[in-house]
């Protein structure tokens, strides 16, 4: 019996012991994986593209005549750069240089008013040398720019067939603008960016057999393109996180300028029968959006629908020998559009299109009288651009704010009114608008933290 309770202690001391070793033995532990903290310091060099339209206007004292020339067309071309990013009040700050060159293909646009006298304009090539300060939200940068452009200038006036003026030279001036840059992955970005660029104004005096006549030049170009970064030694190993949540509600507002390049016929008038020309009202836009997201994967398809309030305005057009003169404005607009886009970790990047309507209002006046208000409603439709990303601001803004950076081409169609007995004027309105936003999602969480 003794043998038997000296054996079962032994063993049960051997259990003890074996189960106290066991508890000893820590479970593994597994740290979270740390998301690296994204860094913009560094040399870049990238290719953009995009389209431009111009709003040049041109007096001429042979026929009294205030006229825009608008060429407009596609550009692409390439960029290098370097950033240096450290710490601010409101967060990581990024400062650069960045140089670039266009190759250019903005044309037409141009005029045709009494006395038979032709104006046409044409850009071959164009560039800046730019300053860039911008705030970081990890792989997000928004950013304002803006500094020195350069670009070749070619115009022609034709007075009854025969070439009274003409030249090609390379004029100088400022560019001013904003965009957002978001990493892809890599050493890879991607960004969208309006640059306005004013190359100054330029009087003309025409030679023999001319003599006499003169002209006054202004030029200013509005651009908008996206483009494409590879940041050298930049972070090589960075990737994205997972897909953001898009999907759900959200309710915003948005705040942008925009430009339009109404070509105008006006017929039958006693003074100038024919006169062709543009409308460029411009101004400041600004409203509301509202919409809602579905998400497949990293793929979001959506609905918008925004309305907005505009200053675009063109008081500046005169014709028909310095007699007529327009007033033309854009009051109000609004969209309802598809959008569908691929989100890379926190950012959306997608393409838009759909419905656009809006008022358009055309004054005419003779001699200062105001002879027909051609005020009209008119549908048509739009297509752009952007991209959406986190917004964070001092810590004012939670997790489910986002800001977007937007471009759309809208056309309204073209419309032909009767202004007198005889006399119609015929315009075809297109607008471009470029805009910044802030959308409020309804959903959990939009985007990972950094």
């Amino acid at each position: 019996m003794k043998r038997i309770l000296l054996a079962s202690a032994a063993l049960l001391g051997t259990a003890v012991s074996a189960q106290a070793a066991d508890l000893a033995v820590k479970a593994p532990y597994y740290k979270a994986p740390i998301v690296a903290v994204y860094n913009w310091t560094g040399f870049y060099i990238g290719v953009n593209a995009g389209v431009g339209i111009g709003r040049d206007r041109t007096t001429h004292s042979l026929n009294n005549d205030s006229l825009y020339v608008s060429p407009q067309g596609g550009f692409g071309g390439g960029q290098i750069g370097y950033n240096w990013q450290g710490d601010s009040l409101l967060g990581p700050i990024v400062y650069g240089l960045e140089a670039d060159i266009q190759g250019s293909g903005l044309t037409g646009g141009g005029a045709s008013v009494a006395p038979a006298t032709i104006y046409s304009q044409k850009s071959d090539w164009f560039g800046t040398v730019r300053g860039r300060v911008g705030l970081a939200t990890g792989p997000v940068l928004s950013y304002f720019t803006g500094g020195f452009a350069y670009g070749n200038i070619k115009s022609t006036i034709t007075e009854g067939g025969v070439t009274a003026f003409s030249e090609n030279r390379t004029a100088t001036g400022w560019t001013i603008g904003s965009g957002v840059e978001a990493a892809l992955g890599g050493n890879w970005t991607g960004k969208i960016e309006y640059l306005y660029v004013n190359l100054g104004n330029k009087t003309n005096a025409f030679g023999a057999p001319f003599a006499g006549q003169f002209t006054n030049n202004e030029i200013r170009e509005n651009l908008f393109r996206v483009g494409l970064n590879y940041r050298i030694g930049g972070n090589s190993a960075y990737t994205p996180v997972a897909a953001a949540n898009w999907t759900g509600w959200y309710l915003g507002g948005n705040l942008g300028s925009g430009t339009g390049r109404n070509r105008t016929t006006l017929t039958g008038a006693p003074i100038a029968p024919l006169e062709q020309f543009s409308l460029n009202p411009d101004g400041i836009n600004g409203g509301g959006q509202i919409g809602y997201n579905w998400q497949a994967s990293n793929w979001v398809y959506g609905l918008e629908t925004d309305i907005q309030a505009s200053s675009q305005r063109d008081n500046k057009t005169v014709v028909g020998l310095g007699t007529i003169g327009y007033e033309s404005k854009l009051p109000w607009f609004g969209t309802v559009r598809g959008r569908v886009g691929y989100s890379v970790g926190s950012s959306l990047f997608y393409a838009t299109g759909g419905f656009a309507y809006g008022g358009v209002k055309n004054k005419i006046f003779n001699n200062g009288v105001q002879v027909a208000d051609l005020s009209s409603t008119k549908t048509g439709w739009t297509a752009g651009a952007g991209l959406e990303t986190p917004f964070k601001l001092l810590g004012l803004f939670g997790p489910q704010w986002t800001s977007k950076t937007e471009y759309l081409y809208v056309d309204l169609g073209k419309s032909t009114d009767l202004v007198a007995p005889g006399v119609t004027n015929e315009s075809k309105v297109t607008e471009h608008i470029f805009r910044t936003g802030l959308n409020y999602h309804f959903n959990s969480p939009v985007v990972a933290k950094y």
